[in-house]
């Protein structure tokens, strides 16, 4: 045991918090899918679960791996990195597979994923970047604004026509980094009125045009939240997913127990959070809020001991990222938001976005090793073997 936890480098409370959560995930996944997995592969109740297990194991694998590889890397490739996601957006977008008249999925040799998910991982890396520069001598805060506000027009722009919910979780985050590091207020303002102009000048084409098909499922969604028509059917969603909440009680039904696993649509992803209500009552939902809580609370300590901006700012954006999407899911989950179709990160079944949400956390776990008091950044130096980023500190006068 004591090597096994010489190996798990960084913060052991992250560590220990994203397994838990993992293994909460992989036990609600199966629950949720075995009578799908018996319905649709020929009686085979574990295909989904051992497909999700498959990715989880993966996905830990490069957690372990990225919380390694000292973060200074990512100073480099940021730049190119970004261009390429947002050439994966564009071919996307062009030539994408659609589901649900939405393209969000490409294909690259055999490999099928969202390219949403690489590119707010790389965006948060991009911005970590140029903010990190803005006090460097001769560098002006505004053309430090026009590169963020660029990058993050871009992949919004993109990410928007197939998935509004998560350009605007991405565009949430990044106004918050954006805000934290010290970017001028007005400036946000302006740009955010900017972009609600722009939207609404896209929505109003696409209506006008009829060519969007997408704008009238967003319409949809926010017309049967606020105006629920129990005889249409439309918000059987949320109806099923209160349902599966109120049979939770305090103490649940047990794992396994689950009956709205078979009414409510995409139980094992969209709506996981409804099903371990329903298994694990108050108590179990309550549990898995303060493992989400104490994962962002250690994030936030990492930002705060950090002695430099390039690092603080990447623990800042991709914990945002995390975070906001896990309480986008159960925000839906409860029924206190329109449906937005957010897995719930560590839990939802997925495939390469479980994979990018736990080398995302491994990027934050190598940077917890330079603010940890128990290992020297002397020696994380030297065994990356890499030169020193030009930074300035975090806690800047």
């Amino acid at each position: 045991m004591t090597k096994l936890l010489e190996l798990l480098k960084g913060d052991r409370v992250i560590w220990t918090m994203v397994i838990l959560l993992s293994g909460i995930g992989i036990v609600e996944v199966y629950s949720a899918t075995s009578m799908l997995a018996y319905k649709y592969q020929d009686g085979h109740t574990t295909y989904y679960f051992l497909r999700h297990l498959m990715f989880v194991i993966i996905g830990l694998v490069l957690m372990f791996c990225a919380s390694r590889i000292s973060y200074k890397y990512y100073f480099k490739i940021a730049t190119p990195a970004l261009c390429m996601v947002v050439l994966l957006l564009i071919l996307t977008y062009m030539t994408g597979q659609a589901t649900n008249d939405a393209r969000r999925w490409i294909s690259i040799f055999g490999i099928r994923f969202q390219t949403s998910d690489p590119a707010k991982l790389i965006l948060m890396i991009y911005l970590a970047k140029v903010i990190s520069s803005s006090q460097n001598p001769g560098v002006k805060m505004f053309d430090v604004f026009k590169k963020c506000m660029i990058a993050i027009l871009a992949v919004c722009g993109l990410v928007l026509p197939a998935n509004f919910s998560t350009a605007f979780l991405i565009g949430v985050a990044s106004m918050t980094v954006l805000f934290i590091g010290r970017i001028n207020y007005k400036w946000l303002l302006a740009t955010l009125g900017v972009a609600v102009l722009l939207f609404g000048l896209f929505v109003g084409i696409m209506v006008a045009t009829g060519t969007h098909s997408r704008v009238g499922t967003w319409s949809k969604r926010i017309e049967t939240f606020f105006n629920p028509d129990a005889n249409s059917g439309s918000d059987f969603q949320a109806q099923q997913s209160k349902i599966a909440i109120a049979l939770g009680d305090v103490f649940g039904k047990g794992p396994g127990n689950s009956t709205q696993r078979n009414i409510l649509p995409h139980p094992y992803s969209d709506f996981i959070y409804a099903i371990i209500v329903e298994e694990g009552g108050l108590f179990g939902g309550t549990v898995v809020i303060v493992f989400y809580l104490v994962f962002f609370y250690r994030c936030i300590l990492i930002i705060k001991n950090s002695e430099r901006a390039f690092p603080a700012f990447i623990v800042l954006g991709l914990s945002l990222n995390i975070m906001l999407q896990a309480v986008a899911n159960m925000l839906v989950a409860v029924n206190i938001t329109p449906v937005t179709g957010q897995p719930l990160p560590f839990v939802s079944m997925g495939g390469t976005a479980s994979i990018l949400t736990l080398f995302s956390v491994g990027i934050i776990l190598n940077i917890s090793r330079y603010t940890g008091k128990k290992e020297a950044v002397e020696e994380i130096e030297e065994e990356s073997e890499i030169e020193e980023v030009t930074d300035y500190p975090f806690i800047a006068g």
